[in-house]
């Protein structure tokens, strides 16, 4: 019988092994083939890079420019999101009229509209803004739409034998059914929302992480270029666990969460 304990220690010795391996294959990778530090620098060197740009006040000023703007827009693609999933998932005959619609604004390049928005909206944190919300409105929406369809008939009508008013029926029944799908889209929708803010700072921005990324990469600054993808993989993972601790924390007695904690 595995020991809960062990268990749940294991990420914590599993994963620092797993990255210490990682490290020092990159590592000796790169001086068995005596690469260049411009081509692929040793760890070390990205570490010590990272620690001067943490040091720099400009670095943490473009990390805010970055964390605004993908905040912002997840913000704005919650709202929509989860009117829109409401509405689509109560009322058929709108999802069905609606579906080519949103399907065939999903399959456009978003890569392709930075373009348009830099001249509708020039190279500030607005273009950003809207590029993050559109690639994390869709998951959000999908989902809060799975999440009303979740309700069967059967759960309203045993609502209506209790007596239970409009407001207990919603607070008991739908807002319960649904919220574990409007966190699970809300896990993917904030990852879509970083990744949109940089392809936009790196297409049209003047500030940010992404436009870092630009101007290292422009100075062939190899180390420096490293040390910003690791700020932002940071930034990325920081803002998932903050989503992932307010799932824990709202829906504690869900199955996922419940069964999660109850195996570790």
């Amino acid at each position: 019988m595995t020991n809960p304990r062990l268990t749940k220690l294991l990420p914590w010795i599993t994963t620092p092994l797993i990255l210490l391996t990682f490290l020092t294959t990159w590592d000796l990778f790169a001086r068995i083939n005596n690469l260049s530090e411009l081509v692929l620098p040793r760890p070390l060197t990205v570490l010590a890079t990272l620690t001067n740009l943490a040091t720099d006040p400009q670095t943490w000023y473009h990390a805010h420019i970055t964390t605004t703007e993908t905040l912002t827009g997840f913000t704005i693609a919650l709202a929509t999101g989860i009117t829109t999933g409401t509405i689509l998932g109560k009322i058929p005959w709108i999802e069905r009229s609606l579906r080519p619609i949103i399907i065939a604004s999903q399959v456009i390049p978003k890569i392709a509209l930075i373009p348009l928005f830099v001249i509708w909206f020039g190279f500030g944190m607005t273009s950003k803004i809207i590029m993050a919300a559109m690639l994390a409105f869709f998951p959000i929406m999908l989902n809060v739409q799975l999440g009303v369809r979740s309700v069967q008939p059967g759960q309203h009508d045993v609502m209506k034998t209790l007596n239970a008013t409009r407001w207990q029926t919603f607070t008991h029944l739908e807002l319960k059914s649904t919220l574990p799908h409007i966190f699970t889209g809300m896990e993917v929708g904030i990852v879509f929302a970083i990744i949109g803010t940089i392809v936009g700072e790196y297409l049209g921005g003047n500030e940010g992480l992404g436009y870092l990324i630009v101007r290292t990469l422009n100075e062939l600054n190899a180390p420096a270029l490293f040390a910003v993808i690791t700020l932002l993989s940071t930034l990325g993972l920081t803002l998932y666990l903050l989503i992932n601790t307010l799932k824990r924390l709202t829906i504690p007695w869900h199955e996922s969460i419940y069964q999660h904690d109850h195996n570790t």
